[in-house]
């Protein structure tokens, strides 16, 4: 028999041959969602040597809870010890450092404070800082009020103490989701994007999941859908457990308001989160949400004049200056209740090779990359005889932020592509440079919300107002499309529909 040419059939040497011999090609392992956890996965699978797919049913990457969340790396004191929320929370927040570094996402450890207004409040931080300290997180104390007014002089006056926990930290989400997925895909992982998963089958050897697209044959599924987790868990095994999806709304601050608040501000929390928060973002706004409601609908991310005013009014109870009127956005995010109350991290009773990364709701984001070291273990375990990837690349390419850089780097980066002397975004100082460059990563942008998360053109004052239309263009023409295809989000979010009558 003669030998497959490459260049007539698209695997790799090995699939090539195994095929050759009759076998059945079965790729290793699949990740249902792109979302943090998901990207945390496929990243931390990408240090062996294995064949890894990533679907989401969404136009890009860190497309749903990852994309509307408080971005608060948390210290970990909140969790019940002996939950795999208060493991993975203090386990997550310490690999942040290295693991922005090795992947250029921004990151700030700001620390959190939980704010006491009354001495009843007095007993529940006490409780909180006694978990703390069962749950080994560093540094945590009880400042009174001499020195929180001191660390945060803007703190409402009826704060009478407050929980320190100087390990917390503010995050990028999406930056992080993308970075993730970028390093991912530098190391080998497929990404596929608008492929919905609509049913699994149980097969030999692993399991055919069959999407809108495709069928993929696979050794092991890694479900992290996030509020679909459910769902897709009921395709191979009888219902163990529920998502409820949690909406909660936000406002974003300009830039006006930064220096209002130094830490995450938290009030003491309530049965059904964390509470009302202020906070400082990476790129120096401020954030102040969510609530929570409980809905049936899985995709209702609208806003609403009551909710938005509870977020207001709580707000200012933590940072009475906080001028709403430099509100340049409102938001909403779902997050995925589950029914157990705890994190639902492992594989499947009685569905070998499937394994469960649900309910991932806070402290999800900080929990992200200790799940997945977690994950990749029982993986491998499934797997068997997995080897190391001994090309594994543990840093991505630098995004440059252009008006960061020193004088000298700017004229040398001008000096190798002019259109960084191009700016887009005035609001932001976003050069043209820098779109381009988000739009050619090997998962780069196609959409004008999928650039804003890459490099922020539009997240400014005017929320794209000028630069929107100029980022259409560029989209159009980096990817060889019409005007009229450039959407701003989802598939079918279209912007433009023709031209008007001259």
């Amino acid at each position: 028999m003669k030998s497959a040419k490459r260049q007539d059939i698209n695997l790799d040497s090995f699939s090539v041959l195994f095929i050759l011999k009759g076998g059945v090609f079965m790729q290793d392992v699949l990740i249902v969602g792109a979302g943090v956890i998901g990207g945390s996965i496929a990243r931390e699978l990408s240090k062996y040597n294995l064949d890894i797919v990533v679907i989401d049913k969404e136009n890009d990457v860190a497309n749903g809870t990852t994309k509307a969340n408080s971005a608060i790396v948390h210290a970990g004191y909140d969790a019940v010890e002996g939950t795999l929320m208060a493991k993975y929370n203090a386990l997550g927040n310490a690999m942040f450092d290295e693991l922005s570094k090795e992947l250029d996402f921004p990151f700030i450890r700001t620390g959190s404070i939980v704010v006491a207004s009354s001495e009843e409040e007095r007993a529940h931080i006490e409780d909180l800082l006694n978990r703390g300290i069962e749950n080994n997180i560093p540094g945590v104390k009880i400042v009174e009020q001499e020195e929180l007014r001191r660390i945060e002089p803007k703190i409402g006056k009826e704060a009478v103490a407050a929980l320190l926990a100087p390990t917390a930290g503010i995050v990028g989400p999406w930056e992080m989701t993308i970075a993730l997925l970028e390093n991912a895909v530098d190391n080998g992982v497929k990404l596929d994007l608008n492929t919905e998963v609509l049913d699994i089958e149980k097969i030999e050897g692993g399991y055919k999941v069959v999407t809108n697209k495709r069928d993929y044959k696979v050794k092991c599924v890694i479900n992290a859908s996030g509020v679909y987790a459910d769902k897709v868990h009921q395709m191979v095994a009888e219902k163990t457990f529920s998502i409820i999806p949690r909406r909660g709304q936000y406002f974003v601050l300009d830039k006006t308001q930064g220096e209002l608040v130094n830490h995450v501000i938290f009030q003491c929390p309530t049965k059904l989160g964390k509470g009302v928060l202020v906070t400082p973002t990476v790129h120096g706004n401020v954030l102040a949400g969510p609530d929570a409601e409980d809905l049936s609908d899985r995709e209702d991310l609208g806003t609403t004049t009551e909710r938005l005013d509870f977020v207001r009014e709580h707000s200012l109870k933590s940072i009475p200056e906080l001028n709403f009127r430099e509100g340049i956005r409102n938001f909403a995010g779902l997050r995925a209740q589950p029914s157990t109350n705890d994190f639902i991290v492992g594989e499947v009773e009685g569905a070998k090779g499937f394994i469960n990364v649900a309910g991932i709701k806070s402290p999800g984001l900080s929990s992200a990359p200790a799940i997945a070291l977690d994950v990749v273990e029982i993986a491998k375990e499934i797997l068997g005889n997995v080897e190391l990837n001994k090309e594994f690349k543990a840093n991505r390419k630098h995004h440059y932020e252009f008006i960061t850089e020193t004088a000298e780097k700017k004229a040398e980066l001008i000096a190798e592509d002019s259109r960084y002397g191009n700016m887009i975004c005035r609001c932001e100082n976003i050069t043209e440079g820098e779109i381009v460059d988000a739009i050619h990563r090997n998962v780069g942008g196609t959409t004008v919300d999928g650039i804003k998360k890459r490099c922020r053109p539009g997240m400014g004052r005017c929320q794209g107002g000028f630069c929107g239309p100029k980022i259409q263009e560029i989209l159009a023409r980096e990817l060889g499309k019409s005007l009229e295809e450039i959407v701003l989000d989802r598939e079918n979010s279209y912007i433009l529909t023709g031209e008007t009558k001259g």
